[in-house]
């Protein structure tokens, strides 16, 4: 059993993804920025959160939004630069709030100088920094895909060659089987924590190895067989073929063996440091290592796949992940990021959505393990489906767009765009409504944002408007968060599930110092359970009604946090 003073910074704050091209503009060029971030910091620590996830800040062409890298040791100007920067994590830390950056480890921009110098010729030094192979009967070396559609081969005409690409083709892989590429990388990892960084969130960490002998894929069916499949998928025995037909398809690209001797590797370079974590973007437990050798958190991620959070899809996650993690691990739970439907549109009714963000922010508060929120959730920010297709950034928005136009007997020229937004991100990673005010208070009323913004800025979803409305979900926020960092038991406890309510996920946490009892109604029905403890033996330290004499009755959505006495 855990005590609060044994834990590391990371295990007791609560993180925030700051998406920084939608966060704050602070300079008024549409484009959010640093200067933007550090006018927030105030609102960020009056939020409660200790730990701040900044998407990619680096330069970058921006086919991906980022995380295409065209130099890992600089700042993106649209952003700021390396002493604007240094001023934000000054200023982040004077507020004891950590700064973890995106390491994107599998692939650089194709207008990094490395792969300019690659494929400049096959004798340059860089060459083998990438993989570049000779095609095979007059196509590609394999039948392998890009996970972001197409073949995983781009032709190069200037030497004759293909190189390997398992994203979009503007982002070529690395080479890590070569020594110079691991150096040169390790030193990029030791350049941010040098400068006072407090460690890094992995991208897509599982992809950095792929076979050597290049094998074809054996699923038996095409890509774009396997999207359409998806596409008409309806029930969970569809879902889960097309996810078993797609790990079969990139299974001689993904979680190979060796990307844990690189993960040890990595662990020996930042432990070179203080203090300092890595997460990463997986949800394999084996990340881990022996739970002090690799990884420090992999995101609960299965947490998150299902329509609705239900009492007994918790009780099931949380008996499989926290059973299965190595003893000395610590789990990490989210409901939300830029790469995925926005909380509140995900697992919303659309009659209770608010009340559902409620019940489950407090779950991901309250369960074991280190919380990552994502900006705008606060404010209750969801997807913005705009069809406009000259404003889609992302082009896998693109790619599925042109896929559906080419499929006119399965999706209709008017439903076409419609696809495109809700399989693309832009959809939650338009700005932050800070204001109800012309683009939301994001950016000057004279200037397009880079993103469209959602207009239910105008009617409450935005900072300003929620700052003063007592009851606002920004206010529940923040106290929820305040209750979970004033009691170790919620940050240290271990987790004891109680019943098997269908509609009442019920729980103690238990630390040396505390226990607490969690009960969420997680329905929209009033519920009668069963008395675990008597009332005289509880005191509520956090309740969405009044508890006098209620006798174990639940309104529907509400919330109880009480220590046990």
């Amino acid at each position: 059993m855990a005590r609060i003073a044994d834990l590391k910074w990371w295990q007791k704050v609560v993180f925030y993804q700051i998406y920084p091209r939608s966060f704050a503009d602070g300079n008024g060029d549409g484009i959010g920025d640093f200067y933007g971030v550090i006018e927030k910091l105030d609102y960020l620590k009056e939020l409660g959160v200790g730990g701040l996830w900044i998407s990619p800040h680096f330069p970058s062409p921006l086919f991906d939004c980022g995380y295409d890298v065209a130099d890992y040791c600089d700042v993106a100007p649209e952003y700021g630069d390396l002493n604007l920067f240094g001023k934000f994590l000054e200023e982040a830390h004077r507020r004891d709030i950590r700064v973890i950056l995106d390491l994107v480890l599998n692939h650089t921009s194709d207008q990094h100088p490395w792969f300019i110098e690659s494929r400049s010729s096959r004798d340059n030094p860089k060459r083998d920094w990438y993989i570049w192979k000779d095609g095979k009967n007059g196509g590609p070396p394999n039948n392998w895909y890009s996970t972001f559609g197409g073949s995983a081969w781009e032709w190069d005409e200037n030497t004759g060659q293909y190189y390997y690409h398992f994203f979009f083709k503007q982002q070529p892989d690395l080479n890590w089987r070569n020594p110079e590429v691991k150096q040169a990388m390790w030193d990029a990892v030791r350049f941010w924590l040098k400068m006072g960084v407090d460690g890094f969130r992995l991208d897509a960490v599982g992809t950095i190895y792929e076979v050597e002998d290049l094998r074809d894929q054996q699923s038996g069916i095409t890509q774009e067989e396997l999207f359409l499949m998806g596409y008409r998928a309806k029930t969970p025995q569809d879902h889960r073929r097309v996810g078993k037909l797609w790990e079969k398809m990139y299974s001689y690209q993904v979680d190979l063996p060796e990307v844990h001797d690189l993960m040890k590797e990595l662990r020996q370079v930042v432990d070179e440091f203080p203090d300092r974590v890595l997460v990463g973007e997986t949800d394999d437990i084996r990340f881990y290592g022996n739970g002090e050798d690799e990884l420090h958190l992999n995101f609960n991620f299965p947490l998150m796949r299902t329509r609705f959070i239900t009492p007994s899809w918790v009780r099931k996650n949380q008996r499989e992940r926290l059973g299965a993690l190595p003893a000395k691990a610590w789990p990490c739970n989210t409901l939300g990021n830029h790469d995925s439907p926005r909380m509140f549109s995900r697992y919303g009714d659309e009659e209770h959505d608010e009340a559902i963000a409620r019940v489950n922010l407090a779950l991901i508060l309250t369960l074991k393990g280190t919380p990552f929120l994502y900006n705008g959730e606060e404010i209750g920010m969801s997807d913005y489906l705009f069809t406009d297709e000259s404003r889609f950034r992302d082009l896998l928005a693109l790619f599925f767009l042109k896929l559906a136009r080419e499929h006119p007997d399965l999706i209709s020229p008017e439903e076409a765009p419609l696809i495109a937004a809700r399989r693309g991100r832009d959809k939650c990673r338009t700005p932050f409504q800070w204001a109800n005010k012309p683009n939301g208070g994001f950016s000057p009323e004279s200037v397009e944002p880079w993103l469209p913004v959602n207009p239910n800025y105008a009617q409450g979803v935005n900072a300003e408007d929620q700052e003063r409305t007592p009851n606002s979900l920004l206010h529940f926020y923040r106290e929820i968060i305040r209750v979970r960092q004033e009691n170790p038991a919620l940050i240290a406890g271990d987790y004891h599930e109680l019943g098997r309510d269908k509609d009442c996920l019920v729980f103690l946490r238990q630390s040396e110092e505390q226990t607490c009892l969690v009960v969420l109604n997680m329905s929209n029905k009033k519920r009668k359970m069963k008395k675990y403890l008597e009332e005289d033996r509880l005191h509520t330290l956090f309740c969405s009604r009044s508890r006098e004499n209620q006798d174990w009755v639940f309104e529907p959505y509400e919330i109880w946090v009480a220590q046990v006495n």
